[in-house]
């Protein structure tokens, strides 16, 4: 079997999740005897490969061109829909000019604007780009959803939400394939679950690119004056450099800009932490929060998007609008010893194995 994995144009050159979701899915089905490549290119020469494997449904100006692409050459389609509503962040927490127009339009023209802003500011203008200035954010959504031959969403409950903004998609093939952690890169190890915790670890983290949508300023907010000392571990997006430098002013003392680190040497930054925090606007998941829950951190997470059906009752709920909510979640979870119930559950269930497992049946499903 030859699959082509394709997605956003930016997808190395601005990594995030989606990134190491595509690397890692790749890898975990390359051990398994299937042949992948990853492109971001829009109109490839398909010939030779028997799927086609697109990301990232949120943002369709290039899953557009890529589907449209695979249908003419007459390939079947798997998407893995990565699929969140920016609604309540671009109503409530977006700042600055932008945010005033953002609680007053619609999303559908917020979209337009979003695509010219990356236009304009990351210079990235495309084929895609000008279809969905002629067709709209949703209906591009609509057709990608449609030439679609099965969808991977990463839970249940990301699947209910396609299927509430997509109803035709009821009828539609669909395999949940879970999110997962590298179990070799970041593990439990025996010497290091035998170790005080407390007297190891004294660190909050947060591992995370740094804009307003993971929203590491009303964490540092959150913070300030209190003596936990909190370590920042990614860099700005590139439309977020004046949120960065904002952060950076209303910094407090306790506060550590680690600036980028390489996946491969995260490892010690999860293991000096006790609590590892993302009190996002919206996460499938957080694939940070999968490796440092594997690694004995506890877990502040955003009560926005799917995050409970990956951790249940095993991680720290946060209001991610609110400064109170996440001190309070974050305080709780630094007096608490570590949860290793969630550590073997992210080793079982939430690892790279399972996720080739479960988008193997899916393949099988249009080969078939």
């Amino acid at each position: 079997m030859r699959v082509l994995m394709q997605s956003r144009i930016s997808l190395f050159t601005v990594p995030g999740g989606d990134t190491v979701q595509i690397c890692k899915t790749a890898e975990a089905l390359q051990q398994r005897g299937v042949t992948c490549k990853i492109s971001t290119e829009l109109q490839p020469d398909l010939s030779g490969w028997d799927i086609v494997h697109l990301f990232n449904l949120t943002r369709p100006q290039e899953v557009y061109m890529q589907a449209r692409n695979a249908q003419k050459q007459g390939k079947p389609i798997a998407l893995s829909t990565i699929y969140l509503s920016s609604s309540d962040y671009d109503g409530y927490a977006r700042a600055g000019a932008f945010g005033v127009v953002s609680r007053i339009l619609p999303n559908n023209i917020l979209e337009y604007l979003k695509v010219i802003a990356r236009g304009v500011v990351n210079r990235e203008w495309h084929a895609g780009s000008w279809a969905l200035l002629k067709h709209g954010h949703h209906q591009l959504q609509n057709e990608v959803m449609r030439m679609t031959s099965v969808s991977l969403p990463n839970s249940h409950s990301e699947w209910k939400r396609v299927l509430r903004d997509f109803p035709q998609a009821k009828s539609a093939r669909y395999v949940v394939v879970p999110n997962a952690v590298d179990e070799n890169m970041f593990d439990s190890r025996a010497e290091y679950a035998e170790m005080d915790d407390n007297k190891r670890r004294t660190t909050v983290l947060c591992v995370a690119n740094i804009s307003p949508r993971k929203n590491q300023l009303r964490l540092i907010r959150a913070l300030n004056g209190s003596d936990l000392p909190l370590v920042i571990a990614g860099l700005p997006t590139p439309n977020a450099r004046g949120y960065y430098e904002q952060i950076k002013r209303e910094a407090g003392p306790n506060v550590h800009f680690a600036g980028h680190v390489k996946q491969d040497d995260l490892e010690p930054y999860y293991r000096d932490a006790k609590v590892h925090v993302l009190a996002s606007w919206m996460e499938t998941t957080g694939l940070s929060s999968l490796e440092a829950g594997i690694n004995g951190c506890n877990l502040v997470i955003t009560d926005e998007g799917d995050t409970k059906e990956y951790f249940d009752d095993m991680a720290y709920y946060c209001d991610p609008g609110s400064e109170t909510s996440i001190r309070e979640a974050v305080l709780k979870a630094y007096a608490a010893p570590a949860n290793n119930t969630l550590r073997h559950k992210i080793k079982t269930e939430y690892n790279w194995g399972k996720t080739a497992e479960a988008t193997l049946l899916a393949y099988l499903q249009i080969i078939q």
